[in-house]
């Protein structure tokens, strides 16, 4: 999953960014309004962490502009301001969640997998698919009453694809959810290694990743397939 952070207070940036990247996130990082508009055109977000009192302008500002574009991205705003009018205005403008600083990393790590829940339409923290089970919550994935051996980069790209299950989801997609701008990856093998890695690890479960020629990745279940 790849999240925007706008944010221009260095280090509750670089702690909110180290908390998020542990639990295997990608975190871009903003430090003005600009520079959030600029990655906002350029990449697709899971969700963006907005702060308000940006040197440049008003992080509402930035989220007006956003909505106006037509960008459904969910919004989670970070700001001091504690005002209840203050609060009813930046969701009325748009944003989806609302948490005054200080800031618990754990509340937010809770808000963000629920705001990329709810956007998909899914409200239970485990995710099931046949066997298979994925605890967003727990960071973990089970086939069964096996645990599942994966690394960061795994889950994630499962918890990707099953949040998106039975739809077509592109290597660019994975790509970007997986990988950040500083990674030193090939990014024409990175994807399809980690995709073979999973298929390996879900092999014989009913639970399988097809590829779909010239397009991607679905996921779905033997069911699926002869139904």
């Amino acid at each position: 999953m790849r999240l925007l952070l706008v944010e221009d207070n260095h280090p509750l940036a670089d702690a909110i960014c180290r908390a998020l990247q542990q639990d295997g996130y990608v975190i871009d990082w903003a430090k003005s309004g600009s520079e959030a508009d600029n990655w906002l055109i350029c990449q697709n977000y899971d969700v963006v962490m907005l702060d308000l009192g940006l040197p440049d302008t008003d992080g509402a500002n930035v989220l007006r502009r956003l909505r106006s574009s037509g960008n459904h991205t969910p919004v989670l705003v970070l700001s001091a301001r504690e005002a209840v009018d203050e609060r009813v205005r930046l969701l009325d403008l748009g944003a989806d969640d609302y948490v005054v600083k200080p800031i618990a990393l754990k509340e937010l790590e809770a808000r963000v997998r629920s705001l990329i829940r709810r956007s998909h339409g899914i409200a239970d923290p485990e995710i099931c698919i046949a066997a298979l089970r994925i605890d967003t919550a727990g960071r973990c994935a089970w086939l069964g009453d096996r645990p599942l051996d994966l690394s960061a980069k795994e889950l994630a790209a499962l918890e990707y694809i099953a949040i998106r299950a039975r739809r077509i989801v592109t290597k660019e997609q994975l790509l970007q959810a997986l990988y950040g701008w500083q990674d030193d990856i090939n990014s024409v093998n990175a994807v399809e290694k980690v995709i073979s890695r999973l298929r390996v690890k879900l092999e014989g479960s009913g639970v399988i990743i097809r590829t779909v020629r010239g397009l991607g990745y679905s996921l779905g279940t033997n069911e699926d397939q002869t139904a």
